[in-house]
């Protein structure tokens, strides 16, 4: 799930405090962002958009690939140069970073840059005001101890001119941490052990969400369908049965949930994507590998033919169901065995959409230590292949569906006048004329054409 940094702007009506607060990573760093953005309107922050105007600038961060990070050093550079020039005329400028590169690499961070404020960690964020208090009486600051509360707890709930600010869909984050432990990531340490969120917090969560117009929620988790908690009537609950309770809420048209691992696809999960009209017909499901020998080497604890028994499944209770994938080439001790075996997957699977990046070693995991390492020529050149027949893939499903009427929810104005943007339910940017509807509607349209990534289309 990867992907472009994103700025989450905080609105509050205190004292004239201001935040820049730029986010890296997934969707739930996305999610994160907004909360600890509520966290600090209440405390009395307001965004801006300028990184020059800010009192405080705080970095969200993603540990996943080494890139990542590194990204996040070259901007604490920068802000190293600014914060100088800034303390040059009296005004202060508090860097703060958060998410899980904070987690992994704690006190090193100001280590290595000492302009840095505060470090928190993922667990901790429902502790930033006391943390600012903290830095304000000029302490340096890391919290990245494993907090014994429930942080959800803790959390003011935003406004809700925040959330209708926000959009008309958003993200829930119902489960956090991951105990599969798969020998290339850093998910079990930046993020701990897997925790769910309760029945009654995530259905109090998402009906706030609906009453404020928002008509697509979706879950997030590390291992979202390992999602599990008590429901009111003191059964245990699994994903499936909370969509079908999720999918009683009046507002909330559309719902759908990533990141999934295999091995927690159950029959109700897979019930729901039959029964549930609301459940949309996209599922984000990352295999990683192709080769059987690589994915026990990754610890994945499932095999190709698996994988390939638990799409058919799926795709026999709904045939209209988009997969979506994330894959991981070159490594340690992938042959081209291993790799021709992953492309196979692909053909037979026949992605809408799919991740794939070159295997980076992070520090800590059990993959950093393996001997074999692939070389960096070969990785490249295996990407560069499997990138190909993914974007065949891609661009084959969306040509698949010129010419054939969907419904599109309406999400907002497009980049060029005249236009509106919308979402398909296999996740796509729908382009419209802006006459086709109102922001939040749900309308039929027939798709005309389509672009790089995107959709055209005209009202049905």
């Amino acid at each position: 799930m990867s992907k472009d940094t994103a700025e989450i702007a905080v609105a509050s009506t205190g004292p004239a405090k201001k935040v820049f607060l730029k986010t890296y990573g997934c969707q739930m760093n996305v999610y994160d962002s907004q909360r600890m953005s509520d966290a600090l309107a209440a405390d009395g922050y307001v965004a801006t958009d300028a990184i020059d105007d800010a009192d405080l600038v705080l970095l969200n961060t993603c540990h996943i690939r080494e890139k990542a990070a590194e990204k996040v050093y070259s901007e604490l550079g920068r802000m190293r140069d600014m914060k100088a020039e800034r303390a040059k005329v009296g005004r202060e400028m508090v860097i703060g970073v958060a998410g899980c590169v904070a987690q992994a690499e704690g006190r090193e961070i100001i280590r290595r840059s000492p302009a840095v404020d505060l470090v928190i960690g993922p667990q901790t964020y429902h502790r930033l005001p006391e943390a600012l208090r903290k830095v304000r009486g000029g302490e340096k600051v890391v919290e990245t101890d494993y907090a014994l509360e429930d942080k959800f707890d803790h959390l003011p709930q935003p406004k809700r001119a925040d959330v209708i600010s926000r959009g008309v869909t958003a993200f829930l984050t119902v489960q956090e941490g991951c105990d599969k432990f798969c020998t290339f990531c850093v998910v079990p340490y930046t993020r701990g052990s897997e925790v769910s969120r309760s029945v009654a917090q995530i259905i109090a969560e998402a009906e706030k969400l609906a009453e404020a117009g928002v008509r697509e929620v979706t879950l997030l988790g590390q291992n979202v369908n390992a999602w599990h908690g008590i429901g009111p009537d003191g059964s245990e609950w699994g994903l499936g049965r909370l969509l079908f309770r999720l999918a009683e809420i009046p507002g909330l048209a559309r719902l759908r949930y990533t990141t999934s691992h295999p091995r927690d696809m159950d029959d109700e999960l897979i019930a729901a994507h039959r029964d549930l009209p609301s459940l949309m017909p996209y599922l984000h499901l990352p295999v990683q590998s192709g080769s059987d020998r690589i994915l026990k080497a990754m610890n994945r604890k499932h095999t190709a033919a698996d994988y390939l028994r638990l799409i058919e499944r799926i795709r026999n209770v709904r045939p209209d169901i988009a997969m979506s994938g994330d894959f991981i080439v070159g490594f340690p001790g992938e042959t081209d065995a291993d790799f021709e075996a992953t492309m196979e997957l692909v053909r037979a699977v026949d992605y809408a959409l799919a991740f794939s990046f070159k295997y980076s070693p992070r520090p800590g995991t059990p993959g950093a230590d393996m001997k074999n390492h692939v070389a960096e020529n070969v990785k490249d050149e295996r990407l560069q292949r499997l990138q190909a027949l993914l974007l065949d893939q891609q661009r084959a499903f969306g040509t698949s569906l010129v010419g054939k009427t969907v419904e599109v929810l309406i999400e907002k104005p497009g980049r060029q006048a005249g236009q509106i943007v919308g979402r398909s339910p296999w996740l796509q940017p729908v382009i419209l004329d802006e006459t086709a509807g109102e922001i939040g509607d749900i309308i039929r349209a027939r798709i005309t054409g389509t672009g790089h990534a995107s959709l055209f289309a005209e009202r049905a």
